[in-house]
Formats: structure tokens, sequence, C-alpha cells
């Protein structure tokens, strides 16, 4: 059982926490290389006054609750921009 995580893998912890703590200007997205998606949602944001900061706290949350390959193989690897 090797105890070496797969590349990329050092981005989940914080694009994690800052999609938790700051969503709403799209850090996450950011630190993932998605700057399209980023962009919008700091758009989301500020259209909605805020309420689409939520979007980023659930990535965040979900971010964390994966697996490293998991998180590697969804985020890194195959570029899912969203959730």
């Amino acid at each position: 059982m090797s105890t070496e995580k797969p590349a990329g893998a050092e981005k989940k912890i914080a694009a994690g926490i800052c999609g938790i703590l700051l969503g709403g200007l799209g850090i996450h997205k950011f630190i993932l290389g998605y700057t399209k998606e980023g962009i919008i949602q700091i758009v989301i944001t500020v259209v909605t006054c805020g309420v689409g900061s939520i979007v980023g706290l659930i990535e965040g949350i979900i971010y964390l609750t994966k697996s490293d390959e998991d998180f590697v193989r969804t985020y890194v690897q195959n570029k899912k921009g969203w959730f």
C-alpha cells in the first residue's frame, strides 16, 4: 500500500478550505486552474447579493470529502468545473 499522493492531490485541502471560507470569490476555482468558472462564480455572487457563495461552500465540502484519488480524477484530470 503506497502512501504517495497522486499528482494534483495537494490542491485538495487549499481548494476545499477556500471554497468553504471564500466560496463567493471563486478562489477555489482559481486554485484548480478554472479561470472562467472562477469569474462566473464572482459574477453569480455579486448578482445574487452574496447568495451565490453557497455554491462555493458546497463545492468546498465536496472537495474535502472525496478521496485524493477521486478528487484528482474528477477535478484535475477530467477538469469538472462545477460540483
